[in-house]
């Protein structure tokens, strides 16, 4: 799988830093809207992430098929049910 690695990364340790956020708002003692607003953001953020990994995997398995076909569907509905998991 070619993903930047980088750029994940970077996107993680975005959500990271709010979830550190979020906990000092808690410590805080800040108002549970502000808290449950923070934990959205955090939760599309991953969601976002997940998106993006998911169809980089999509991709090299479309462009770099695999041999046996029923392999390959196999991995196509993996990758898919990754996606609409919940």
């Amino acid at each position: 799988m070619d993903i930047d690695q980088t750029h994940i990364i970077n996107r993680l340790k975005r959500a990271e830093g709010q979830l550190r956020g979020i906990q000092k708002m808690i410590d805080e003692g800040k108002e549970c809207e502000a808290v449950v607003t923070q934990l959205s953001a955090v939760i599309s953020s991953i969601d976002s992430i997940k998106g993006i990994v998911v169809a980089e995997n999509l991709k090299y398995c479309l462009t770099n098929p695999d041999n046996d076909t029923e392999m390959q569907n196999q991995k196509i509905e993996k990758a898919i049910n990754l996606i609409i998991k919940k």
